[in-house]
């Protein structure tokens, strides 16, 4: 199977989006900034960024960077590690609302009810790395650091980073702006083809402690 491919040009509007189905993969050209529970805590605080992240673009990846300052103020990013996303989604109707985001970039994705609730309202959608130790491969994507923000309230992994990228990626689209997402659907596919697996089986005569044909069994 050939997967298909887009390459996008940040900021994006929603009209661009469209196009995209889950599974495709995507690389980046543009303006991307991270932010992750530092960022998403102090708003949801009610304390407001030291800048406008809708002036900064509308893509935000959930990262830590392995970076470093200079003497001189220069900052040396190598690699860009993606950090589980799910853990933010209670914090997405204010960030929404301050952000403008279009585009969520991280690992693993989110359900499919925040994706509804929170995702296609503001024409969103979410893109998630490609297995782990892609760091490294991302971090080729990324041209310059041009700016940081609240690096010394936060620190280099919690600080808002923002990036000049090109060719940034491979990210997989997890959900469209329907709000379907890879995962889940990968996921119910995986399920029912399980279900064909045990059909029939008959129960094992001779069995391990706790071996059982019974999914729905729990060994404790």
């Amino acid at each position: 199977m050939t997967l298909k491919s887009a390459r996008l040009r940040l900021p994006v509007e929603t009209s661009d989006l469209e196009p995209l189905e889950i599974g495709t993969v995507v690389y980046l050209d543009g303006i991307v900034y991270t932010g992750r529970e530092g960022l998403y805590k102090k708003i949801d605080e009610g304390v407001m960024p030291p800048v406008d992240l809708a002036s900064l673009g509308n893509a935000n990846f959930h990262c830590s960077p392995a970076a470093s300052v200079g003497d001189d103020g220069t900052y040396n990013l190598g690699a860009v590690t993606a950090t589980a996303s799910f853990r933010f989604s209670r914090f997405l109707p204010k960030f929404f609302e301050i952000s403008k985001a279009k585009l969520i970039l991280g690992k693993g994705g989110m359900s499919e009810q925040d994706y509804r609730d929170h995702f296609v309202p503001n024409g969103a959608i979410y893109l998630t790395t490609v297995g782990y130790g892609t760091g490294a491969l991302l971090g080729r994507g990324i041209k310059r650091v041009r700016d940081v923000h609240w690096l010394k309230e936060l620190g280099i992994a919690q600080a808002v980073w923002v990036l000049e990228v090109e060719n940034f990626g491979p990210f997989l689209v997890e959900s469209d702006l329907r709000g379907r997402s890879l995962f889940e659907q990968s996921n119910r596919e995986t399920l029912d083809g399980i279900e064909r697996v045990y059909a029939g089986l008959k129960f094992p005569a001779l069995r391990r402690y706790g071996e059982t044909v019974n999914r729905d069994d729990e060994v404790i």
